[in-house]
C-alpha cells in the first residue's frame, strides 16, 4: 500500500516517468501503469478457506477439542494423537 502512494507521489508531484519509477521499485512498467490506473489500492479476496484433506473429518475434530477442552492438562490429545 506505501509503494502504491509512493508511485503516485512520485508520477504525478515529481513527475518522473513510469521507466524510472520501475526501475527504482524494481517492478515492470506494466505493474507501474497498472498502480497509476487504479483509483483504490488492490486487495486480496479469497472466496472460502479450502479443507480438502480434513474436510471429512471436521466435526470429529470440533467435539475431541470441545472434550479436551474439559480435561486436565496432561490427559488432553496432542495434535499427533488427534
Amino acid at each position: 500500500m506505501e509503494t502504491l502512494a509512493k508511485i503516485r507521489r512520485r508520477h504525478e508531484v515529481n513527475g518522473e516517468s513510469i521507466s524510472e519509477i520501475a526501475r527504482r521499485f524494481n517492478l515492470s512498467r506494466n505493474t507501474v501503469r497498472k498502480y497509476l490506473n487504479q483509483s483504490d489500492p488492490p486487495r486480496y479476496q479469497r472466496r472460502q478457506q479450502p479443507k480438502p484433506q480434513l474436510g471429512a473429518y471436521e466435526d470429529q475434530l470440533k467435539t475431541w477439542l470441545e472434550q479436551d477442552s474439559q480435561r486436565p492438562k496432561k490427559q488432553r490429545r496432542t495434535a499427533r494423537r488427534l
